[in-house]
């Protein structure tokens, strides 16, 4: 009988991608923390001792956005010569203009539509305690302690990449781990045979084992298997806001709507719709009504209330769908103004999504099962 495997990448927030995500979400939460009604769409590419930083804001807050960007580039470790990119000495330009009028006239607290049209989706499983895919929530765990590591340990370097692969049964339970990949860049000083076992025993290693898994039984691991990676991150490859959708949702195991997160304020549902899908999703699992859930949402610009909901529990569902749809529009207010109370998201907590993941992180709002016991009484379960 062949075997079904499904699999997952992540990336550390040193790969060139997520440095874009983190200086977008960095200046994002730079304007909240003065004025929460700002309107912000910041686009950010690196490369090669350049960093420019576009977009759309409107906002009352007096920021420095060359600083903004330096400090989150700072944070994530891009702080030696050499690596061709630098927090102290890579070029900024900033081309940045306020929202368009027109949208503007739209999405106002007045008329409270969406800031544009789009699909987002959430979803949910029983695979991992957190309600996550399994093959993502390794992979995210693997990158976030391999970011640990990059911080204590001077000869790694910020870019790296994780990947797994997971075997499950005919009927969708998970068996084991088939493959781990690991990839992260290094000095010259950090010989192969090194690295290699230090990531098996300080990274691997403890993560298997807190999803319950043991490293002897891993058919593959690869780590650095090209060999040396020592040119790295925007100094070798572009990266670019908004290109890692697949490792900021759920590893391409649930579907992924049309838009990116990061540097959106969350009048934009690309991202604060996506997170509301996640919570009805995840409240649907946590409340037993599911083993496996996906609901998808759409808006149309300038308009409140979603133009479709939609529930696929794949056959899972302990009740009918269109129940656990009527239940979701009965419990919860899907407007992007209801959305931003729910959450609370007028706030600076963005910067933390670009680098250790939206989804799966207990302490994120859209994470909270507080529909569980509604939904088990009107679900009479």
């Amino acid at each position: 009988m062949e075997k079904r495997f499904f699999t997952s990448e992540c990336v550390t927030n040193g790969h060139p991608d997520k440095v874009a995500d983190s200086i977008s979400d960095a200046i994002l939460d730079a304007c909240l923390a003065q004025d929460p009604d700002s309107r912000v769409a910041c686009e950010t590419m690196v490369t090669t001792d350049f960093c420019l930083i576009c977009g759309e804001i409107t906002t009352k807050a007096v920021v420095d956005y060359p600083s903004v960007a330096r400090e989150a580039i700072r944070k994530i470790g891009y702080i030696y010569d050499g690596d061709g990119f630098n927090a102290e000495t890579v070029e900024i330009q900033c081309r940045i203009h306020t929202q368009s009028a027109d949208i503007a006239m739209g999405t106002n607290d007045q008329v409270g539509g969406a800031g544009d049209q789009g699909m987002m989706f959430g979803g949910a499983c029983t695979q991992t305690p957190e309600l996550m895919p399994m093959p993502i929530a390794l992979s995210r765990a693997l990158s976030n302690r391999l970011t640990e590591c990059i911080h204590s340990n001077d000869l790694l370097r910020p870019d790296g990449k994780t990947q797994v692969t997971v075997e499950f049964d005919e009927q969708g339970n998970v068996v084991g781990v088939d493959t781990v990949v690991v990839s992260v860049m290094h000095t010259e000083d950090f010989a192969m045979d090194q690295l290699r076992k230090f990531i098996t025993q300080g990274v691997i290693a403890p993560v298997l084992e807190k999803y319950g898994f043991r490293l002897e039984d891993v058919k593959h691991i690869f780590i650095n298997p090209t060999g040396n990676f020592v040119i790295g991150g925007p100094n070798g490859d572009t990266g670019l806001t908004g290109r890692k959708i697949i490792v900021d949702t759920y590893g391409g195991f649930f579907s992924h709507g049309g838009g990116a997160f990061s540097g959106k304020d969350p009048t934009k549902v690309d991202r604060s719709g996506a997170y509301l899908a996640r919570y009805m999703a995840k409240n649907l699992v946590a409340a037993g009504l599911a083993t496996k859930v996906q609901v998808q949402l759409a808006y149309a610009i300038g308009v409140a209330e979603p133009v479709s909901l939609r529930v696929d529990c794949f056959g899972t569902g302990r009740i009918p769908e269109d129940k656990m749809t009527e239940l979701l529009r009965e419990l919860v207010d899907m407007t992007p103004a209801g959305i931003i109370r729910r959450f609370d998201l007028r706030r600076p907590i963005y910067s933390a999504t670009a680098a250790k993941g939206h989804f799966g992180v207990e302490d994120r709002p859209w994470e909270r099962t507080d529909l569980v016991d509604k939904l088990k009484e009107l679900a009479g379960i």
